[in-house]
């Protein structure tokens, strides 16, 4: 289900991830981390987050 997938702001990236919020707002501002922006709010999804660590530890 989608709404299983969807974390709600950097916090919860940030401990999903393993990471300081602040390493999760860099991130998504440099484009390494993929979100979805709704005015400030930053969405993320555990899939995309898994994704994307999964690319850079090979």
């Amino acid at each position: 289900m989608l709404a299983d997938d969807l974390l709600n702001g950097a916090k919860a990236a940030a401990e999903y991830i393993g990471e300081s919020p602040r390493a999760v707002y860099h991130m998504a501002e440099q484009g390494m981390l993929p979100c979805i922006r709704k005015g400030r709010k930053l969405y993320f999804r555990k899939s995309e987050l898994d994704a994307a660590f999964r690319s850079e530890a090979a």
